[in-house]
């Protein structure tokens, strides 16, 4: 018996949508075509998914005109360049206004398409397939989209809200570990930013959810979204409570930047960049120590690393962490920690902290 959850990202008017989790939704219409505008579908893939999911998404658009972009894999491909492929095919097939964009795929296809239909005719309708747990449990939810500068992660973007999210769990089967595990760490961080039960049911459930059991990963990705979605609807544009939704992610971008995008998965940046944000909240007082060696055994049994990269030093750190978009009149802001389930985000910390916090971490 397959197990499902419908949320809703309540936004008021008519932009609030749906989010479907469970088994088999990739087979059922009533999740996709319902929220199509118009007759056009452009469906935005990559050339790993395509070959898994892309005939099951087609198979349910009989009576549409359907035009697919299959575009390069990997997050080194998340750029401008890569969006014209998008627009290419909008244009060429006559795509206007009332066209629905498909996003099947991960984060990347998903920021990408979704930048693409903010952009395209100043803004069409889309719609999130996401196929990894990353993407299903953050990016797919709460309409950033964007690309990446070689000078900084998403610095290149809108908010565009989707107009609803199918996330088939049925997936995570093709998806390989070290995806899994990239995933997770995002949803290990909606425990510490908000939700300290959960934190707490995420560490007792670990090793089913590596395993992937079915029942488990349903909730873990349900819980994770009913937090997302409870922030975006108080701060749909980041203004300030959403921030908290970056923890690890200052620290976790700036090693991204470093290393080349790709080299580490999102996930594996962000793991690695909460556990110095906690260091940190430890350093400056706020929580005690046994919580980031309580982070740093859940992350190894999420296969997830707790080391920063040995080649980056504290000072190239403070350059790209310069550059995150929660700088405000040159001043870093961070998203720390004040408790387990209580994040805040705060000018607080100074340089000498920051840089004990990643020599501690490295």
């Amino acid at each position: 018996m397959s197990v499902s959850q419908t949320l809703t990202v309540d936004l008021g008017d008519q932009r609030s949508y749906p989010i479907f989790v469970g088994q088999k939704l990739l087979e059922n219409p009533d999740c996709l075509v319902p929220y199509i505008v118009g007759k056009q579908v452009c469906i935005v893939t990559n050339d790993t998914v395509a070959d898994l999911y892309l005939k099951s998404v087609e198979s349910l658009l009989a009576d549409y005109q359907v035009n697919t972009v299959v575009l390069p894999d990997g997050e080194s491909h998340k750029s401008l360049e890569t969006v014209n492929f998008i627009y290419d095919c909008l244009l060429e097939n006559k795509h206007n206004r009332t066209t629905t964009l498909v996003a099947l795929g991960g984060g990347v296809v998903g920021d990408m398409a979704g930048y693409a239909a903010a952009t395209y005719q100043r803004g069409v309708n889309f719609i999130q397939i996401p196929t990894t747990l990353l993407s299903q449990v953050d990016s797919s939810v709460g309409g950033k989209t964007g690309v990446n500068h070689p000078l900084g992660k998403n610095m290149i973007g809108a908010f565009h809200q989707p107009q609803c999210v199918i996330i088939d769990t049925d997936v995570l089967q093709t998806l390989p570990p070290r995806e899994l595990s990239a995933g997770m760490a995002e949803v290990i961080k909606y425990g510490l930013i908000c939700d300290k039960p959960f934190y707490q049911w995420i560490e007792e459930h670990i090793a089913g959810l590596m395993s992937l059991d079915e029942a488990l990963l349903v909730e873990a990705i349900a819980r994770s979204c009913q937090n997302k979605a409870d922030v975006v609807a108080q701060d749909e544009r980041e203004a300030g409570l959403r921030a908290i939704l970056n923890l690890g992610h200052t620290f976790g971008h700036a090693i991204e930047t470093a290393q080349g995008y790709g080299v580490w998965l999102h996930g594996e940046a962000v793991a690695a960049g909460m556990l110095a944000a906690l260091e940190l909240s430890s350093l400056m007082g706020d929580i005690p120590h046994q919580e980031v060696e309580r982070l740093r055994q859940l992350l190894n049994n999420a296969n997830l690393p707790t080391v920063l990269p040995a080649n980056m030093t504290g000072e190239q750190f403070l350059q790209l962490m310069a550059l995150d978009k929660k700088v405000l009149d040159g001043r870093l802001r961070l998203v720390l920690v004040k408790a387990i389930g209580e994040a805040v985000v705060t000018e607080a910390a100074s340089q000498d902290q920051v840089l004990q916090a990643i020599a501690n971490c490295s």
